[in-house]
């Protein structure tokens, strides 16, 4: 069985390993490919977001009371992230390389931080403190990752 830590972890590089295509798509000028990989992106980033804030952080703040906490924080960020996979979007729509590359950079730097957060602090915290519920949640969580 997987860890929180574990499992959570593979997704971020799952979701990086998207991301890497659509930059490869750019380089490459092709665009309807880079929208279609970046549409893939988005919903892999947001079904993610999905499983932390209704399964994995309620869980978690009962579990400690800890509501201003770490994922607090993590929801704060997730906020800003989705709005720059708009913005992304909307750049890669305008078929815009120097927009989308500005956005994505800035994406690229809020996950990475955000990812070392949740897996050097958050997701170790959740492994401990939900170890009797792990099972049930990395079940709930993968259904929404896959949705």
């Amino acid at each position: 069985m997987h860890t929180i830590q574990q499992f959570m972890a593979g997704d971020h590089r799952r979701c990086d390993d998207i991301f890497v295509q659509v930059e490869q798509a750019i380089a490459a000028e092709q665009w309807e490919r880079a929208r279609a990989v970046f549409a893939g992106f988005q919903r892999a980033v947001l079904q993610h977001f999905e499983a932390e804030e209704t399964l994995l952080f309620p869980a978690f703040e009962e579990r400690t009371g800890m509501t201003q906490g770490p994922t607090a924080v993590m929801r704060s960020e997730h906020e800003q992230m989705r709005e720059l996979l708009d913005a992304a979007r909307d750049a890669l729509a305008a078929q815009d390389a120097d927009t989308y590359s500005g956005e994505a950079e800035t994406l690229l730097i809020m996950m990475q931080q955000h990812n070392m957060k949740e897996e050097n602090m958050l997701y170790p915290m959740c492994d401990q403190r939900l170890a009797d519920q792990t099972e049930a949640l990395l079940a709930g969580m993968l259904a929404k990752i896959n949705a």
